[in-house]
């Protein structure tokens, strides 16, 4: 800095010397250089001072709910997930917006419940067919885009496959990954159903990248587009297809986990070459000097799968009852962590609830852009976030989940202490036992949701079936 100012005195002497020697001495030029050189530190200051953060939305696919060292995995392999929660707030009772990919995903980009958003059940997963987030919802993308900021859906995208429901067409700049539920990693098919079809697109055209490791595409794919876009704010919605079946962990972690005991060794290898990408991301930001200057999300959609193609399990709820597709701790009670540093608490623990459809309204007040004009469920977490003894937003707005619709939809509310639940089963139950109709639970004093209170606390019962149905009356996407 010495040196190209030493530089630019001389030069400007001698521009000087030659043009206006005799009407300047060298005193008064040396004080407008260093006026000059003032202004322009002050006003390079306050343009970084005045630059909005970068946001960088990380969600992972059918992560179970305490599946990560810093939530108590002891078996798994997580240090760059685990450095977020260094380097960031720790959330103990986040929950997904749904216990099933599409509507969680749908809430988390648009701040309401993935029902009132157009999205009570899965969504499309073979092109042209319908299914899918209503193009006139307002996502994340279009906000952060009408402020300047620069857009890109990286990975996993299954709320819409078709032209007008597809990335590019709500908000993103760039987009590159699969649109519906799951791929092969290598093959990048989807092989749910015949007849099998390619599913990898970029900007809206298909593409093919034989053999290339989908994790290794989407980390390749993030530091390129930081990389090319770090001079200005940007929002990455990386969104993961890891550790979702098909369970493709690398060989080297196959072979570190061969004597953990099965399911368990194939999502734990598979885990492990998931943080391994997350740590690349983090690598490229930090090599650019902007984690400071990048709000970055830690999330799971729902809980992990105990489906078949994921071999009847392989992930842990922990305490929790249930797993992916149930109303249960364990569908929607998962990792949730925030990382700013410099801005927000480092290594830090907030036990209050949280929720996905908050993101919409904490990221708006953290980078100052304005919301969108539409009606919306999440709450800021901002101060929570702040101050671990400020209390949850949700103290005075209770939560609520629904999938599906009509009368066997599974739905959940949230009030304080107590949780009611409807048609509600235990997906973790590989015994397939009966649906309850009506489920009451203490979640302070009963976590894992052991006892059915409904027929303990009639008037609970009431009053939160009462807050379920006014919640969700008449037409639900109102």
């Amino acid at each position: 800095m010495f040196l190209l100012l030493a530089l630019t005195q001389a030069g400007c002497r001698r521009w000087f010397s030659r043009h206006l020697l005799h009407k300047i001495t060298t005193s008064a030029f040396c004080g407008l250089l260093v006026c000059a050189s003032q202004l322009l530190y002050t006003q390079s200051v306050t343009a970084a001072s005045n630059r909005k953060p970068n946001i960088v939305l990380v969600l992972a696919d059918d992560q179970g709910s305490v599946d990560a060292g810093c939530y108590g995995a002891k078996d798994l392999h997580t240090p760059h997930m685990d450095s977020l929660a260094v380097h960031g707030v720790r959330m103990t009772q986040f929950y997904s917006a749904a216990p099933v990919c599409s509507p969680s995903r749908a809430g988390a980009l648009t701040g309401r419940w993935p029902v009132r958003a157009g999205v009570p059940n899965n969504c499309s997963s073979k092109r042209g067919e319908g299914g899918a987030l209503p193009a006139e919802e307002t996502t994340l993308a279009e906000m952060f885009k009408a402020a300047g900021y620069t857009t890109a859906h990286i990975g996993k995208w299954h709320v819409g496959y078709t032209d007008e429901t597809m990335p590019l067409a709500q908000g993103f700049d760039y987009s590159i990954g699969h649109m519906g539920g799951c791929i092969d990693n290598y093959s990048h098919f989807f092989y749910w159903n015949g007849p099998n079809r390619h599913d990898l697109w970029r900007n809206g055209k298909e593409v093919h990248e034989d053999g290339y490791y989908f994790p290794q595409l989407m980390a390749d794919e993030a530091c390129k587009f930081i990389e090319e876009h770090h001079d200005k704010p940007f929002f990455i919605y990386y969104a993961m297809n890891t550790p979702h079946y098909p369970y493709q962990g690398e060989a080297k972690w196959l072979e570190e986990f061969r004597d953990v005991k099965y399911p368990r060794n194939l999502y734990a290898a598979f885990i492990a070459s998931q943080d391994e990408r997350v740590g690349q991301l983090l690598a490229k930001l930090d090599k650019l000097d902007l984690r400071n200057d990048t709000i970055i999300i830690y999330q799971s959609d729902n809980g992990y799968s105990t489906e078949e193609r994921a071999h009847f399990g392989g992930g842990n709820s922990g305490p929790y009852r249930g797993a992916k597709f149930s109303m249960f701790e364990g569908g929607i009670r998962l990792p949730g962590i925030i990382s700013w540093p410099g801005h927000l608490p480092e290594g830090e623990v907030r036990s209050q609830m949280a929720h996905a459809c908050d993101w919409m309204p904490t990221l708006a007040e953290l980078t100052g852009v304005s919301l969108p004009k539409t009606h919306l469920d999440g709450q800021s977490l901002v101060a929570m976030l702040k101050d671990g003894k400020a209390e949850s937003p949700h103290a005075k707005h209770p939560l609520h989940w629904q999938v599906g619709n009509g009368p066997k939809a599974s739905w959940a509310v949230r009030d304080g202490d107590w949780k009611l639940l409807g048609n509600v089963r235990d997906t973790a139950d590989l015994e397939n036992k009966p649906m309850f109709k009506l489920f009451l639970a203490n979640i302070t004093e009963d976590p894992g949701e052991t006892t059915n209170l409904a027929d303990q606390h009639p008037e609970i019962l009431k009053r939160l079936l009462k807050l379920h149905e006014e919640e969700f009356a008449g037409d639900p996407s109102k």
